[in-house]
């Protein structure tokens, strides 16, 4: 609004009268639900760390794991401050009610996420030092982006992922009590999140041209070559906690594979008539840069195996996938 008084307002008086079919109120009623959820599911980081440290008499890490685990964890520690900012972005700029409820409720969830981290690697003596080159990549490119399905995706659908397979997989690997029963909340948390790119993505693929849909797929393998660049950054780390590097990545696909799939298919995109050239690339360089033992060593074997994996037509998952990440936790309202 200019000095007068007068002009464009950032009020938006249409944030209720936006939906166009049945399907998309739908959609807008479960990310209205993901905030509710949100508020019943709430846990308070200053009691439950603390909490899990008495019960297991403090952190205890391995000495030669020690450095690993705090290397591994910096990463999710800024990842969280990323996540929190972008999912305030959206609860600025989305325009629908539900939808902006569900990005209040994420941006509530990573400030408890950025500040319990910080408190549990100082736990490890950590000390602040800014991130390798492609993890920062990886969160500037979607907290720069302004084109909001841009930021939905790479948020909700391939960050988010990521961040789970780490949880899960360092929970079930028991390298240390403490943080293994405290992931327990963080994936209770960004599994909730996860819903908020597949419920109202589709709304605004519905609004983007060919051209536009195909720039994102675009972006998309960008954002996923440098996700793999981070994985590469932890693989040394990952290794020394006992965690097969190839293990997060076929993991993280399949979660990224349910969460798109859901998306797309709520669209109307055919998953069985289209090639989703994304996620074949993903496959492919998976089979390249964290090649199978048996081509390791052979170069030209590891570039065969990647050429068919790109063209090998991907199962599909649904949103079951998540469900490994429902476990009980202390809430501020009781045992949930």
């Amino acid at each position: 609004m200019n000095l007068t008084g007068f002009g464009s307002s950032q009020i938006r008086y249409d944030m209720f009268d936006l939906v166009k079919d049945a399907e998309e109120a739908r959609r807008l009623h479960k990310c209205e639900n993901i905030y509710h959820r949100g508020q019943e599911m709430a846990w308070d980081g200053k009691d439950i760390l603390p909490m899990l440290i008495e019960q297991h008499g403090g952190v205890k890490v391995p000495p030669e794991k020690r450095e690993a685990l705090k290397k591994v964890f910096a990463i999710i520690l800024w990842g969280e401050l990323a996540a929190w900012k972008i999912s305030a972005q959206l609860a600025d700029r989305l325009v629908p009610l539900e939808a902006k409820m569900g990005a209040t409720s994420q941006a509530f969830d990573e400030a408890r996420h950025f500040y319990v981290m910080y408190d549990y690697l100082k736990e490890l003596n950590y000390e602040v030092e800014p991130l390798d080159r492609a993890p920062q990549a990886l969160l500037d490119l979607v907290l720069d982006t302004d084109h909001l399905p841009y930021k939905l995706l790479g948020m909700q659908l391939m960050i988010e992922p990521i961040a789970l397979t780490v949880f899960q997989t360092v929970r079930e690997s028991g390298i240390e009590p403490v943080l293994c029963d405290l992931l327990r909340y963080y994936e209770r948390d960004e599994a909730r999140h996860v819903g908020l790119g597949m419920q109202y993505l589709p709304s605004l693929l519905q609004r983007m041209s060919k051209s536009e849909i195909a720039a994102l797929f675009t972006f998309q393998v960008r954002l996923m070559t440098w996700a793999m660049a981070e994985l590469k950054v932890m693989e040394k780390d990952l290794k020394v906690l006992g965690i097969t590097p190839r293990t997060i990545v076929e993991r993280t696909r399949k979660k990224q594979l349910a969460a798109t799939h859901e998306a797309l298919s709520a669209f109307g995109y055919e998953w069985k008539k289209n090639r989703n050239y994304p996620a074949a690339t993903l496959n492919a360089v998976t089979e390249f840069v964290f090649p199978d033992d048996s081509v390791r060593h052979d170069p030209k074997a590891r570039l065969k195996a990647a050429w068919r994996r790109f063209w090998h037509r991907d199962e599909t998952h649904d949103a079951s996938e998540f469900a490994v990440h429902e476990h009980s936790i202390k809430t501020v309202h009781g045992m949930q």
